[in-house]
């Protein structure tokens, strides 16, 4: 029988190789041992607590959990360059919170106008501050937040060119990796739970179908233009309402379709003015009805900086940008017709104070979060982080209706090093 081998044993051997191919180097153009290097990292303890009771059986009260965040990076001569980053999470509530992900583990090599990259790699695209509606390229790790800030690691290979005229990537995309969703102990979930042990794919390949994109972006003057098309599995499932698990419980399954996305973000910034834009038009995925619908959705607005406000050291931020779905209450996205309204505020102090307050309000119906997030620097290498997350009058029906008890306060200590 033929052995398969994990994706992670290949990148381990292209790393191999290119080690190799460093030693039998007879110029030692490239020497095997980097001219830089260093180790880095976050180590973090992090508590949430919930004022009001689980709205589910089983789920906890609060949770508590301790991060181990470390980070290597090496750098020959040139523009060769290794990046490690692995991340481990320890949570006392939910099992499935628990978890340990490769965020980075990418080689990359090349030449002033271009190189190329493999392993497990991150790629942020876009602009907006409400919702990154155009980063496609890694799967989004929602136990570690609701916001979609955090994401995995993505197997890959990237191919960058650097010209007169702009930037062009190439991404060849090996391996899917799929969601993760909470534990019935879990908060922050559906009333119905999600079982990954019977997803779904549409192509027979299931998550070993390849996924490409291309991304082109320049600056040119004021402007910040990206364009990106994307084929392949959806980074965000279909959630099918038929399954049931091996104890005869109703459960959600995860359905990934194929899909072609066409994207743009641009950032127009003049003055104390930064005008955003994402939008894209995608086609294959199905919308809330079940049904495969294509869509166009776009995140605008702006943020408009008040620099030195009330005479003070103090910089204060105002954001106001429109979300917009054609499928509107047929979309799978909570956002599909709302708007958020929000305040940044940066003290320019020496313990590097921060804070953002922000509302989301449908404009459908009475549905409204508020976001607040602070951050402060306790000494040169310990800081203190508070999220606080309210759902208020979310409507029966809405998509995000099961989270309405679910309002929270986080406060995160960091120990960099």
């Amino acid at each position: 029988m033929k052995k398969c081998y994990p994706l992670a044993h290949h990148v381990l051997l292209c790393l191999f190789f290119f080690c190799s191919t460093c030693l039998a180097n007879d110029d030692r153009t490239i020497p095997f041992y980097p001219e830089f290097q260093e180790v880095r990292g976050n180590l973090l303890l992090e508590t949430r607590l919930f004022p009001e009771s689980a709205a589910f059986s089983g789920q906890s009260r609060n949770d508590a959990s301790i991060v181990l965040a470390p980070e290597y990076y090496a750098e020959w001569p040139g523009v060769t360059s290794l990046t490690v980053s692995p991340f481990l999470r320890v949570d006392t509530s939910d099992a499935r919170r628990t978890h340990f992900d490769m965020r980075e583990l990418f080689l990359r090599t090349g030449h002033s106008d271009w190189s190329v990259g493999v392993g497990f790699g991150k790629v942020f695209w876009g602009t907006t501050e409400s919702k990154h509606l155009v980063d496609i390229i890694n799967q989004t790790d929602l136990i570690e937040s609701p916001t979609g800030e955090h994401k995995f690691g993505q197997p890959m290979l990237n191919l960058s060119f650097s010209q007169d005229w702009g930037f062009l990537d190439v991404y060849i995309m090996p391996y899917f990796r799929e969601r993760i969703f909470q534990s019935r102990s879990g908060r922050l979930r559906a009333g119905v739970l999600v079982d990954g042990g019977q997803t779904q794919f549409d192509s027979d390949l299931g998550k070993y179908h390849p996924d490409i994109s291309v991304r082109y972006n320049n600056s040119v003057g004021p402007w910040d233009i990206g364009l990106a098309q994307f084929y392949g599995t959806s980074r965000d499932p279909t959630l099918n309402n038929s399954g049931q698990s091996k104890d005869g419980d109703l459960v959600l399954l995860p359905d990934y379709e194929l899909i072609h996305q066409t994207a743009i973000d641009i950032q127009y910034t003049v003055g104390s003015w930064l005008w955003k834009l994402e939008s894209l038009f995608r086609r294959g995925q199905k919308n809330a009805l079940g049904n495969e619908e294509q869509f166009f959705s776009s995140v605008g607005g702006f943020e408009y900086n008040f620099f030195g406000a009330l005479t003070s050291k103090a910089d204060v931020g105002v954001l106001l940008e429109y979300m917009r779905d054609s499928r509107l209450n047929r979309s799978t996205d909570p956002l599909e017709h709302d708007i958020f309204s929000g305040l940044r505020l940066t003290l320019n102090d020496e313990a590097d104070t921060q804070a953002l307050a922000g509302v989301v309000q449908d404009i459908s119906d009475s549905t409204r979060q508020v976001i607040i997030e602070a951050s402060r620097r306790l000494t040169d290498t310990v800081r203190l982080n508070v999220n606080i997350q309210y759902f208020a009058s979310v409507e029966d029906g809405d998509v995000s209706s099961d989270l309405k008890g679910d309002d929270f306060i986080r406060f995160e200590l960091a120990y960099y090093y």
